[in-house]
C-alpha cells in the first residue's frame, strides 16, 4: 500500500479515487463527475501521445540479426573525464573490431571472439551494441590496442594543443584551447577551457 494509506488508514483522496464508493457522496456528484471526465480525457490524450511517439520510434527502428560466423563491430564509449562548462564531456561513440560471432545467446544477445587484451570484458553483448561488417578485399583494418574497462568505456588523454583563442563574453574573457585527444584525429579535436585543462593535464602545456 502507499505510505499515506498506511499512515491514515485510507487512500489519498486524489481525483483518481473520487469516483469510488463512499467518496462520491462526501464530495458531491457534480464535482466527482467533472473530475472523472477530466481524468478520462487526460488518459486518452496520454495514450494518443504515446502511440504517436511509438510510431516515430518504429520508423527508425531496425530489426538486427546476425548469424554465427559473421563479423561485427563492437560499440565502445570513449570518456575524456574533462569538465567542460561544468558538465562532463564525452566524445562520439566509436566501434572496434571486427570480431567473429561465436554463438547466439537468447534472442537479442551474441557471444563474440574477443582478443586476449580484452579478456576482462564479458564477451556477450546486446544486439544494439553491434554493427555488421561486410568484408571486402580492399579493406585494410588496423587493430588499435585499447584498454577497455568492463563497461566498454575507456579514458581519452590529450595529445597536443592545436590552437588557442580568447572567447569574449559580456563581462569576461575565457581562454580556450583546441585539444587533440588520443585515438582521435585532428578533425575530431575539441575546444576546452584552458584553466581546466591546465589543472588536469599540466604536462600538456610543457610539450
Amino acid at each position: 500500500m502507499a505510505p499515506y494509506e498506511a499512515l491514515y488508514g485510507r487512500k489519498c483522496r486524489t481525483p483518481l479515487h473520487w469516483d469510488e464508493v463512499g467518496e462520491r457522496d462526501g464530495l458531491g456528484p457534480d464535482l466527482v463527475e467533472q473530475t472523472v471526465n477530466v481524468v478520462r480525457k487526460i488518459k486518452e490524450m496520454m495514450k494518443a501521445a504515446q502511440s504517436r511517439q511509438k510510431s516515430y520510434a518504429d520508423n527508425r527502428r531496425r530489426e538486427l540479426s546476425f548469424d554465427v560466423g559473421d563479423h561485427v563491430f563492437l560499440k565502445v564509449a570513449p570518456m575524456k573525464g574533462v569538465t567542460r562548462f561544468g558538465k562532463k564531456g564525452k566524445l562520439s561513440p566509436r566501434y572496434i573490431g571486427p570480431y567473429e560471432i561465436l554463438d547466439k545467446v537468447g534472442t537479442l544477445a551474441y557471444r563474440l571472439a574477443l582478443p586476449p587484451h580484452l579478456s576482462s570484458v564479458h564477451n556477450v553483448f546486446h544486439v544494439s551494441a553491434l554493427r555488421k561488417y561486410v568484408p571486402h578485399p580492399s579493406h585494410i583494418l588496423n587493430a588499435e590496442p585499447i584498454h577497455l574497462a568492463p563497461d566498454l568505456s575507456y579514458e581519452e588523454s590529450p595529445e597536443k594543443i592545436l590552437l588557442r583563442e580568447i572567447r569574449k563574453l559580456r563581462n569576461c574573457s575565457i581562454p580556450m584551447v583546441k585539444v587533440q585527444w588520443s585515438n582521435q584525429t585532428e578533425r575530431e579535436a575539441t575546444w576546452e577551457m584552458e584553466p581546466d585543462m591546465h589543472s588536469r593535464y599540466p604536462d600538456l602545456f610543457g610539450k
